[in-house]
């Protein structure tokens, strides 16, 4: 049975604000903190700063009821929930500065009793260095409740959700909750059940910590061995969709779909964080990571290739976001083509399409050759196409569009037969 009445989120990104929204509606008192004002200011309008699905609902439901607010500041409360960004430096280890900020502003409001979860997707020991940097922070409390110091409860619970799909499998996935101590993962595991109608699983923090590690490494050696079979049957000269169609009508094998790469915070992160820990035991690990990091610029050779038979050419990007209809751009493998082209290719023009955003991310407003366009715009005035994210917006683009250019499909976009006739006609690239 769950004690807890209000709980504070840190971080209202794409994980802690569905998470902060879902408690609200099921009735406890929250407040989302974060460092961004304007992020502040929507969710106290009753608005979501990206895009997910049924969010917005909740969220402006919960504001109505003053259950949900926002705040740049760490209130007092029952229980805390951490879900800031856990990136990786350049040496690929992972940097908890996120996670020791958010101590700094839990560690002044502890009085002793409070649940502190990290949901953020960390490291083994991640867990623990959080327990041990509060006690750091707050000598006067303890993990125990040795020497007769106020306790505090500890645990792990990563979340296992698809984006565009946040708002349904928040509620119905199952659960992992690892603790520092059993009382902290029973005390945690009540707090989840508050919303949570999948089983939840109770474990210690670093296996928990580890299962979500494992789960996404699995997924990317997966699609490793997909790239890498785009790879070689380019080389072979070989339609590999034809060859996975094939391939996966044995009754074991199910190979996934080649793309550009691999995106998002979690699968093209996470693995690191094992090969950090164990760096001479996670051998699959590291290179299936190496292959999925090496398609972009293996896409980029592609689209050179195309782009010298045109000179001068104008190229519409399809797609900038790191999986389908979503606006997340994080660690986007679409966004580092673009990119890179723009640098390889100054004298062309590229128009990157991307109907889930307003304006171009950080990492391509200096890249002067490229422009934000429409896909109506983008399409006619192209001679090069290149398909990187399958938008369902994309579906509805008549294949008459992609007469007479050069397609560079590398995510197998088959809207219609009559889009790949013209794939043909073109004489673009077999990928």
């Amino acid at each position: 049975m769950n004690s807890i009445n209000k709980v504070a989120v840190i971080g209202l990104g794409y994980i802690g604000l569905p998470t902060a929204a879902i408690l609200a509606t099921n009735g406890l008192n929250v407040v989302g903190v974060d460092i961004n004002r304007q992020t502040v200011d929507a969710v106290n309008r009753g608005e979501v700063p990206f895009v997910e699905p049924d969010l917005s609902v909740h969220v402006a439901g919960a504001v109505a009821q003053k259950h949900l607010s926002a705040s740049t500041e760490t209130p007092m409360a029952e229980a805390y929930i951490v879900a800031v960004p856990t990136p990786f430096k350049d040496d690929k280890s992972a940097d908890l500065s996120y996670i020791e900020a958010a101590a700094h502003g839990i560690a002044e409001k502890l009085q002793g009793g409070e649940l502190v979860i990290l949901e953020s997707t960390s490291p083994p020991g991640a867990t623990q260095h959080l327990a041990d940097y509060l006690i750091k922070l707050r000598p006067d409390l303890s993990l125990d409740g040795e020497e007769g110091r106020p306790q505090i409860l500890l645990a792990h619970c990563p979340e296992r959700v698809l984006p565009g799909r946040v708002m349904i499998e928040l509620v119905t996935n199952d659960r992992i909750v690892g603790g520092i101590t059993p009382a902290a993962a029973q005390k945690a595991k009540s707090l989840y059940e508050v919303f949570c109608q999948g089983e939840i699983h109770l474990t210690d923090a670093v296996t928990a910590e580890m299962a979500k590690l494992v789960e996404n490494s699995f997924r990317d050696v997966n699609i490793a061995f997909a790239n890498e079979l785009s790879m070689i049957s380019e080389k072979l000269q070989i339609d590999v969709w034809e060859l996975i169609s094939l391939a996966n009508h044995h009754p074991r094998v199910n190979i996934l779909q080649p793309g550009p790469g691999v995106g998002g915070h979690c699968i093209a992160v996470d693995p690191w964080f094992i090969v950090d820990a164990v760096p001479e035991q996670a051998k699959l690990i590291r290179t299936a990571r190496e292959v999925n990091d090496s398609k972009p610029l293996w896409v980029v050779e592609q689209v050179i290739a195309a782009v010298n038979k045109v000179p001068e050419s104008v190229v519409a990007v399809l797609g900038l976001a790191f999986k389908a209809n979503i606006d997340d751009l994080r660690e986007s493998p679409a966004v580092d083509i673009v990119r890179v082209l723009s640098e390889e290719l100054p004298s062309a023009r590229i128009l990157a399409v991307e109907p889930h955003i307003e304006k171009l991310p950080p990492a391509l407003e200096r890249s002067q050759n490229v422009e934000l366009a429409e896909a109506p715009h983008a399409l006619e005035e192209a001679d090069v196409v290149v398909l990187l994210v399958a938008h369902d917006d994309f579906r509805d683009i008549s294949s008459a569009s992609y007469d007479g250019k050069v397609v560079v499909d590398v995510i197998g976009f088959d809207s219609s037969p009559e889009l790949m006739l013209a794939h043909t006609r073109a004489e673009a690239p077999s990928l």
